[in-house]
C-alpha cells in the first residue's frame, strides 16, 4: 500500500484515550492511583468508609466482587480488581484481584478473567483496525466484531440490571458468562494472530479461513467465524466484482491480489522487443485468498480482456442479474460459477472483436503474403528496380528511397489489389542476420546443436563488408489490439525469416544469371574445358539453393502455417491465439535453422561461396564469350561462322590459368562446405531434430548429382 494515498487518522483520536477505551492501559503513578482507581458507583453513600476487603464477611465481599467484575467485563478497573498492561504488547492486559479476598471468590474470579482480557484485546483490535491505513477488509472485520461486542455489552448490561435487582450471585454471573467464553476466546485467538502477522486484505481472509477450519468441532464458534469471514469478504468481493464485471481495479488500499503497473503502455507492444505489457500490466500478487486460488488466473484474465476492449473504445459489461452478484461468500461456491461465466463472456466478446472487427486472420495472411514471401511477384520487380540501392553499404542506403521503390513495385503487381499492402514499410538493420540473431538473447537454442561444436571457429567470422541487401528487411504496421498477437517480438521473428528467404532469393537470382552466362557456349565444344566444370558447378549450386528454398517454404512454413490457421479457427480465448501464434513462429524459426547458429553459419557460408562464384562468373564469362565487334565483322567478311570464332576465343582464353584456377577453387570450397554440413545434419536429425532429415536429403541429392 506504499503507492496509495491513505487519509491520516485525526490526532485527537490518538491523544484522547477516553474516546477509544484505552484509558485503562495508562500506566499510573502511585499518587494518581488512589484517585484514579476508584470507579463511579451508582450508590456511593452505601459504601461507607473504605476498608480492606478481608475485613468484610464473605457474604459482603461477594457484592463488591460482582460489581468490580461487571466493570472488568467491559475493560474498566474496579476497586479490588486492577489492570496491568503487558510491556511491549499493545492491547494485551492482565487482570489482578486483591489477594486478601476470600480464596473461593478469587478462584471464581480467575475463571472469568480470560473473558475480560479477551474483550480488551478484541476491543483494541476493533479500534486500531478501523484506521484508514488498515484497508477495507480489516474495516469490515472490525465492524463485524463491533457488532458482536455490542451484543456482548448488552449481555453485561442485563447482568448489571439483575445485580441491581439483587438477583445476581457470583455463581450466576459465572454461569451466564460461559456462553460468551468460547466465542470471545476464538475471536481473541484470531485477533492475536492478526496482530502478530499484521495481516490485511487477502491475508486477513486467509487467516479467517484457517480459523474456521480449526474450529470445525464447535458449531457455535464456527458459525461465528463464518459470519466474520462473510462480512470481511463482502468488502473484498466488491473489489472483485468490479474487476470481473467491468475490468476496473477499485482498490484504494492495495488489498486486491491483482496489481496494475500504469507505467506500461500498450504502445510498447509495437516499439519494444522485450515489451511485457500483456504479462505485467496486470499481474497476480502474493497472497491470493485461499477460496479464490483455483480461479485466480481466470479472474486475472477476465479483467484483462475487459480492459483490452475498453482500450479499443468497445465498452462492454458482463450482463448482470440478481443471481450474478459477487457480494456473498458461502460454502456452496456459487461465486466460482459466476466467475467462470464472466470469463466466458469476456473471452468470447474479445475474440469476436479481434477476429471480426480487426480481421486478425486477414492480417496474419497479409504477413504471410509479404514477410514469408507467399506472393513473390512484387519482390522480383522490387529487387530489379532497387538493385543499385542494395549494392551500397548499409549506412549509405536510403530507407526513404527504398520505401518509394517498394510502393512502386506493389502498385505495379498483383499486390495492388490487397488493401493491407499499405501497411508494409522498409527498414535497414544495423548488422547481418547472424549478428542480429546474436543480439536476441531470449531465443532458445535447441539442445541438439551442441554437436555443432565440430565447426571450426574460422567459419564463424562475421563478414566485414556487407551490402544493404543483407541488412534489408520489411516491416509491418500493427495497430492495437492486434499488437497483442503481432507484437514487436513476433514481428521481429517474422523479419528474421524474411531476411533468410530474401537473401536466398537473391543468391538464386545471381546463380541463374551466372547459368545464363554459360548458355552462349552450348554451340561450342566445351568437353574437358573449365567451362564444362563451371557449368556443372553452377548447376549444383542452383540446385542447392533451390532445394533450400523448397525446404524453407514448402516443408517448414506452409505446413506450420496451416496448423496454426486451423488452431486459430477453434481458439476459445485471445490467450490461446497468442499461444498458437507464438508456437508457429517458434517452430518456423527452429526448423529454418535460425535457432541453430552453428548450422545457420554453415548454410550462410555456402551461400557466400555461391555469391562469390556467381559474381566471378559474371565478370569472367563476358571476356570469353563476347569477341570484339571488329573481329565479328571481319569474320563475317571472311565467311567464318560466329561459333567458330567463339571456339577460337575460348581456346585462347583457356590458355589463361586464372579462369581455370578460379573455377577449381570455387568447386573445391563448395564441395568441402557441402560435405562438412551433411554429417552435422544427419547426426542432429537422427537424434532429436527429425525436421533436419528433409534438408539433409535435399543436400545429399545435390552431392550425388556432382
Amino acid at each position: 500500500m506504499s503507492d496509495t494515498t491513505i487519509p491520516a487518522t485525526p490526532r485527537w483520536n490518538l491523544d484522547r484515550p477516553f474516546l477509544t477505551g484505552r484509558f485503562h492501559q495508562e500506566v499510573k503513578s502511585p499518587s494518581q492511583k488512589t484517585q484514579a482507581s476508584k470507579p463511579f458507583y451508582l450508590d456511593l453513600s452505601s459504601r461507607g468508609n473504605e476498608k480492606d476487603i478481608a475485613s468484610f464477611a464473605v457474604s459482603v465481599q461477594e457484592p463488591f466482587l460482582i460489581e468490580d467484575l461487571l466493570y472488568a467485563l467491559v475493560g474498566i478497573e474496579g476497586r479490588y480488581i486492577s489492570i496491568k498492561r503487558i510491556k511491549g504488547k499493545e492491547g494485551y492486559v492482565v487482570f489482578q484481584i486483591d489477594t486478601s479476598m476470600d480464596l473461593a471468590l478469587q478462584e471464581l474470579t480467575s475463571r472469568i478473567f480470560p473473558l475480560c482480557e479477551a474483550y480488551v484485546l478484541v476491543s483494541h483490535f476493533v479500534e486500531t483496525r478501523s484506521y484508514f491505513k488498515n484497508g477495507l477488509v480489516n474495516h469490515a472485520l472490525a465492524a463485524a466484531m463491533r457488532a458482536f461486542l455490542l451484543d456482548y455489552q448488552a449481555m453485561v448490561a442485563q447482568l448489571e440490571h439483575q445485580f441491581r435487582l439483587g438477583k445476581l450471585s457470583s455463581q450466576g454471573l459465572w454461569f451466564f458468562c460461559q456462553r460468551m467464553m468460547s466465542s470471545m476466546n476464538a475471536l481473541a485467538i484470531l485477533v492475536e494472530k492478526a496482530i502478530i502477522d499484521n495481516v490485511s486484505g487477502s491475508a486477513t481472509l486467509n487467516l479467517l479461513q484457517s480459523q474456521v477450519k480449526a474450529m470445525a468441532g464447535d458449531n457455535a464458534v464456527r458459525s461465528l467465524l463464518e459470519r466474520m469471514t462473510e462480512c470481511a469478504s463482502d468488502a473484498y468481493f466488491s473489489i472483485l466484482e468490479r474487476w470481473v464485471y467491468e475490468g476496473v481495479i477499485d482498490d484504494p488500499y492495495g488489498e486486491f491480489f491483482i496489481s496494475e503497473n500504469k507505467l506500461l503502455k500498450k504502445e510498447s507492444l509495437t516499439e519494444d522487443y522485450d515489451a511485457k505489457y500483456w504479462e505485467h500490466r496486470y499481474k497476480l500478487k502474493d497472497g491470493v485468498p485461499s477460496f479464490l486460488r483455483s480461479v485466480s488466473r481466470t479472474i486475472l484474465t477476465t479483467g484483462k480482456y475487459l480492459n483490452v476492449m475498453r482500450e479499443c473504445d468497445h465498452h462492454v459489461q458482463v450482463p448482470l442479474s440478481e443471481n450474478s452478484k459477487l457480494t456473498s461468500f458461502g460454502p456452496n461456491h456459487e461465486y466460482l460459477e459466476r466467475i467462470k461465466a464472466a470469463y466466458d463472456f469476456a473471452s468470447g466478446e474479445l475474440l469476436t472483436l479481434i477476429k471480426n472487427k480487426y480481421d486478425l486472420i486477414g492480417k496474419l495472411k497479409s504477413l504471410k503474403r509479404y514477410l514469408l514471401l507467399d506472393q513473390g511477384d512484387f519482390l522480383v520487380h522490387f529487387m530489379d528496380i532497387a538493385r543499385e540501392e542494395f549494392s551500397k553499404s548499409p549506412k549509405e542506403v536510403s530507407s526513404e528511397k527504398l520505401q518509394s521503390l517498394l510502393d512502386l513495385a506493389l502498385r505495379m503487381t498483383a499486390a495492388a489489389s490487397d488493401p493491407c499492402h499499405e501497411e508494409l514499410t522498409c527498414c535497414v538493420e544495423k548488422g547481418s542476420l547472424l549478428k542480429t540473431l546474436a543480439t536476441l538473447k531470449d531465443l532458445p537454442e535447441p539442445a541438439s546443436v551442441a554437436n555443432d561444436a565440430v565447426i571450426e571457429d574460422t567459419d564463424l567470422v562475421e563478414p566485414v563488408n556487407i551490402s544493404g541487401l543483407e541488412t534489408f528487411s520489411l516491416s509491418y504496421k500493427v495497430q492495437w489490439p492486434l499488437s497483442l498477437v503481432i507484437s514487436r517480438k513476433a514481428l521481429t521473428k517474422y523479419q528474421l525469416i524474411f531476411r533468410l528467404l530474401f537473401h536466398c532469393k537473391h543468391v538464386s537470382r545471381q546463380l541463374c544469371t551466372a547459368w545464363q552466362s554459360h548458355e552462349c557456349f552450348r554451340a561450342c565444344k566445351i568437353l574437358g574445358t573449365p567451362i564444362l566444370r563451371s557449368s556443372i558447378l553452377c548447376r549444383s549450386m542452383v540446385k542447392f539453393i533451390n532445394s533450400l528454398l523448397h525446404y524453407l517454404t514448402f516443408e517448414v512454413l506452409e505446413p506450420n502455417w496451416h496448423k496454426m490457421h486451423d488452431r486459430l479457427l477453434t481458439a476459445k480465448s485471445i490467450d490461446e491465439v497468442i499461444e498458437f501464434h507464438d508456437l508457429f513462429l517458434h517452430k518456423c524459426l527452429k526448423e529454418c535453422l535460425l535457432l541453430s547458429p552453428q548450422l545457420l553459419k554453415k548454410v550462410e557460408k555456402l551461400k557466400s561461396v555461391c555469391l562469390q562464384y556467381a559474381t566471378s562468373i559474371q565478370f569472367l564469362m563476358p571476356s570469353i564469350s563476347v569477341p570484339p565487334e571488329r573481329e565479328i565483322k571481319s569474320a563475317k567478311t571472311a565467311g567464318i561462322k560466329k561459333s567458330h570464332l567463339m571456339e577460337q576465343q575460348l581456346n585462347l582464353a583457356l590458355q589463361n590459368t586464372t579462369i581455370s584456377d578460379s573455377i577449381m577453387k570455387f568447386e573445391k570450397e563448395f564441395n568441402a562446405e557441402l560435405q562438412s554440413l551433411i554429417p552435422i545434419l544427419s547426426s542432429n536429425s537422427s537424434q532429436s531434430e527429425p525436421y533436419l532429415t528433409h534438408l539433409a536429403q535435399c543436400i545429399v541429392g545435390v552431392r550425388n548429382d556432382q
